[in-house]
């Protein structure tokens, strides 16, 4: 028996390729397969699916594995680059640039991962082991869910292509900006002990790629998932929850009657503290957007609404709880929602 349990934990070294390949097949197997399974277990549940309740099942029983398997599967592959390319060089590109550019780098690769604000958690995570700063990883935290392509192509279907070149140019403001901010405060220090004892186990690595085998490599990716993931998973289910629940409860009719064209001052910050605790994505959060706008709400108190509830979720800061500190979380929220009215107001003023 010993034998044969020495030879099992070799065989991902002896056949690295293929096993590296049948991880990839039951990975994309397993996301292909989210959307059925999730109308499948919600079809044998004593529950309407068109009801509020049958939504906020369906949309809890195809996020939470969508968010763990995005989060395994990141976790994994940065496991394997970190061996090919260390913490110090990853640093170096993006510490070792003038104040801001960083940011725009980390900002504008959020454009193209069409993540929302809980599944961009797993990466903003990568980036904090491998020593990326704290602010352009934050950049890419507030980039990644508010402005993707998702997002400017169903607003330019909306409006046109004024209304989504606004959106991108003031969304990446609030993530440069927010990011740029968070850096100067020099607020590593609230990074949970955890996360910063990965990061200080990682200094004194070599620069370049290491010598060690396809096997010893894959096995070093799965010692990151074991690590993160073994942590973090029951802050992502309890996020995840909590964002169907709300996810399918959400007061439209309210909401219109305090986001009019001629509402007073306070609507925008109020719309932003209402998106605050719901989690959807951008398009998810869309349809909402059509049905506010309907019944004569303002566009940018309605867009800043949009851009705290994928930006800016309850979910997420549950989740964040795990990797950072109060203070820290709270910074964070406070600069990106300060972005976002003042977004808010802009839209009202120019359109």
């Amino acid at each position: 028996m010993h034998a044969l349990s020495v030879r099992l934990k070799r065989w991902p070294s002896s056949h690295p390729g293929f096993f590296f390949l049948l991880a990839i097949c039951v990975w994309f197997a397993l996301y292909q397969g989210l959307e059925p399974f999730s109308a499948a277990v919600v079809s044998w549940l004593p529950v309407t699916p068109d009801s509020r309740l049958g939504s906020a099942l369906l949309f809890f029983f195809y996020d939470t594995p969508k968010v763990l398997l995005l989060l395994v599967g990141i976790v994994f592959v940065m496991g394997i680059v970190h061996t090919f390319v260390s913490p110090e060089r990853t640093r170096a590109l993006l510490s070792g640039r003038r104040l801001g550019v960083g940011n725009v780098m980390a900002a504008s690769l959020g454009i193209v991962t069409p993540f929302c604000s809980c599944s961009a958690v797993p990466l903003f995570i990568g980036f904090l082991q491998a020593g990326v700063p704290l602010g352009v990883t934050f950049s890419f935290l507030v980039s990644a869910p508010m402005v993707n392509e998702v997002a400017l192509a169903l607003l330019f279907g909306m409006f046109g292509w004024k209304v989504a070149a606004l959106y991108l140019g003031l969304g990446l403001s609030v993530a440069i900006v927010a990011g740029v901010v968070i850096g100067q405060l020099r607020m590593e220090r609230y990074l949970e002990d955890w996360v910063r004892a990965m990061q200080n186990s990682q200094v004194g690595l070599p620069v370049g790629a290491d010598s060690r085998s396809w096997g010893e490599r894959i096995e070093q990716g799965f010692r990151h998932v074991h690590e993160i993931v073994g942590k973090v998973w029951p802050y992502i289910i309890g996020g995840i929850a909590l964002g169907a629940g709300i996810h399918g409860y959400v007061p439209e009719d309210f909401m219109a009657s305090i986001m009019g064209k001629d509402a007073p001052w306070w609507s925008v910050p109020m719309a932003v503290a209402i998106g605050v605790p719901m989690y959807t994505n951008a398009a998810g959060v869309i349809p909402i957007v059509q049905a506010l706008l309907g019944k004569g709400a303002a566009l940018g108190t309605v867009l800043a609404f949009m851009m705290s509830v994928i930006a800016l979720s309850a979910p997420e800061m549950l989740i964040l709880r795990k990797v950072l500190k109060p203070r820290l979380i709270a910074t964070f929220a406070g600069v990106v929602a300060a972005g976002i009215v003042l977004v808010g107001y802009v839209f009202n003023a120019v359109l």
